[in-house]
């Protein structure tokens, strides 16, 4: 998730808003971003297909084995700082180059990040379980997508309420790794609706928040809250082939 119009954001000079811009400038910052989000998400499949041909999977996964809740707290907490880090570049408005450095690099973190949960349900319940988590996906953020742009409508409202659902999904994962209890189907949900508004507050920022050189960045929001919605779709899928 980004906040493109966020008023003390020191990277101000990509041009005009998306909403302010002429129609041509707009449609072509439009069409870049969902470009770039293809892209990002083509290569986060190809980087888990190489991955999986590894040892990493299974080096991860005996980590957090062997480390209990405290190895997936380590490796959450690296993925934080580099997510940051991510961000930061992405919204570079000196280097374009910085601006792909800092998408590749999400996108390969996030590849890492999901690798253990990937290894996990294929070990568990075949590759069929993927291919539906990544379909179930992609048909809810189409469906948002597609409210989103015909409707028109500012999700922007979301902000402060999706920083608090953050910070408090945040702060029950952690309570579950300090205490050992199970997060449960409930809290999955709960994640889902969260991923949802993630999606209509970064694409209302697509259409009217983001400057129109931004298209980067605005990639990466996308990305982060679709890749996120995979994470917990394919939880929830798991979850219930075990009922």
């Amino acid at each position: 998730m980004n906040y493109a119009d966020d008023n003390n954001n020191p990277y101000q000079n990509w041009g005009l808003s998306a909403a302010q811009a002429d129609s041509t400038s707009r449609a072509s910052f439009i069409r870049k971003t969902y470009l770039h989000l293809l892209g990002a998400v083509v290569a986060f499949c190809a980087i888990e297909a190489v991955l999986l041909q590894t040892g990493l999977a299974d080096l991860m996964f005996q980590f957090m084995s062997g480390n209990g809740r405290f190895g997936w707290l380590i490796i959450l907490g690296a993925f934080m700082g580099v997510s940051w880090l991510a961000n930061a570049w992405a919204m570079s408005s000196t280097s374009l180059g910085k601006q792909y450095a800092g998408l590749s690099l999400y996108v390969v973190a996030q590849a890492v990040i999901t690798l253990p949960l990937i290894y996990m349900a294929l070990a568990m319940q075949g590759p069929g379980i993927i291919m539906n988590a990544a379909l179930l996906t992609g048909f809810i953020f189409i469906a948002l997508t597609g409210a989103v742009f015909v409707s028109g409508a500012d999700f922007s409202f979301l902000r402060s309420a999706l920083i608090v659902g953050g910070f408090a999904a945040m702060g029950v994962i952690v309570c579950s790794a300090l205490f050992g209890f199970n997060l449960g189907i409930i809290f999955i949900a709960a994640m889902l609706l969260l991923c949802a508004g993630y999606i209509l507050y970064d694409t209302s920022n697509v259409l009217h928040h983001y400057q129109v050189g931004q298209h980067v960045a605005a990639a990466l929001a996308l990305f982060a809250s679709v890749a996120l919605m995979f994470w917990y779709v394919l939880q929830l899928l798991m979850s219930l082939n075990r009922r």
